[in-house]
């Protein structure tokens, strides 16, 4: 039997897949996330699974991949498309390749277009599809960065994906409104961009006017991603932290989020690392927060408690990731930044002393 979820990340709006064989429980993930590996390595250890390979649908612009923390910590094979340019795979796939994974196997179906080395991933049976950044629910991936190709796209979309059995399902790499599955029947008769009549002139013509602005983190994780996410420099290990949920940035800071650390406000030290004009300034202050501004930390690090776990806190979380680096070679271990800072905090809804209405 096949065992199978589908995760996500609310940041880049990803989603990750684990797929198991029940027999042997040896498992893929489908696009892991940097940030979630954690949640990603708790679930296959809760399911008694084992991770035998990752495999990624293309070079992400959008977030960092978990490959590489993931092959270091659970020794996991890389698995990437040869024609994407990624360095330190130990596996390279093209067209009509199989990846196996206990009784079952899925099927390597080369779908450029977004980027040249786009793949899609078919399930034995044909019930599950794979598709990654090529085909979207009611959409499909831009082709204005990286090696974007609307031609080369409709041709993928049209002789790789349609041509497989109406019946089944389409399991994409990112949606952005909420929706989770859809079927090859549906995307060939209502997909906007290039389902019923659209011919290739009117998906060109539609791919060239999209003018979007490119993602966010595009500077950042295209060249981490040609690496299969291994940071460069000293690359940080993926200690765990049992006092809280977790979450893990590529920068190698700990992170929390805001409704996590509502819950636990009394047990943990919360420092303020903002001036005191912020500290008492209109987005107010996590409730028994205490303010050391960061150009204060080093002298004042005798105010804090080692053995009780530290939050860090600032307008927006840069200034407290920072903190967390200094806290860290002042060899403190629990410690964790608060995620959006204030701004987040704020947003949430969560309680807040001073600040204005």
């Amino acid at each position: 039997m096949l065992i199978f979820r589908q995760l996500i990340d609310q940041q880049s709006s990803t989603y990750t897949y684990l797929l198991g064989d029940s027999e042997s429980r040896e498992c893929l993930l489908i696009d892991p996330v940097f940030e979630q590996v954690m949640r990603d390595r708790a679930m296959i250890k809760e399911m008694d699974l084992d991770l035998i390979a990752t495999v990624e649908t293309h070079v992400h612009a959008d977030h960092v991949t978990g490959a590489w923390l993931l092959h270091n910590s659970l020794a996991s094979e890389i698995v990437v498309s040869a024609n994407g340019g990624a360095r330190g795979a130990g596996r390279y796939v093209g067209q009509d390749d199989v990846i196996t994974f206990g009784a079952r196997t899925l099927g390597v179906r080369e779908t450029p277009g977004h980027t040249n080395g786009c793949i899609t991933l078919v399930l034995d049976d044909k019930s599950m599809v794979f598709t990654g950044d090529c085909l979207l629910i009611r959409g499909t991936g831009r082709t204005d960065f990286q090696e974007g190709n609307p031609e080369m796209m409709f041709q993928s979309i049209h002789e790789q994906i349609f041509t497989l059995p109406n019946s089944c399902l389409i399991y994409p790499g990112h949606d952005y409104r909420g929706m989770t599955v859809s079927g090859i029947l549906e995307e060939k008769r209502f997909n906007p961009r290039l389902g019923g009549a659209i011919n290739l002139q009117d998906f060109s013509g539609y791919m060239e006017n999209l003018k979007l602005p490119h993602p966010g983190q595009i500077n950042r994780a295209v060249p981490a991603n040609l690496n299969c996410g291994q940071p460069t420099g000293n690359a940080p290990e993926l200690n765990t932290q049992d006092w809280a949920t977790l979450s893990y940035s590529f920068s190698g800071i700990w992170e929390i989020e805001p409704s996590v650390l509502e819950e636990m406000l009394a047990t943990v030290q919360i420092i303020d690392v903002r001036e005191v004009v912020e500290f008492e300034g209109p987005l107010g202050r996590v409730p028994g927060a205490k303010l050391i501004p960061l150009s204060q930390l080093a002298d004042r690090v005798g105010e804090l408690e080692p053995s009780m776990p530290i939050v860090t806190v600032c307008r927006s979380g840069a200034r407290s990731a920072q903190a967390v680096l200094h806290l860290q070679a002042l060899g403190f271990t629990q410690l964790a930044n608060l995620s959006g800072g204030m701004l987040r905090w704020a947003v949430g809804g969560h309680a807040v002393l001073g600040g204005s209405e």
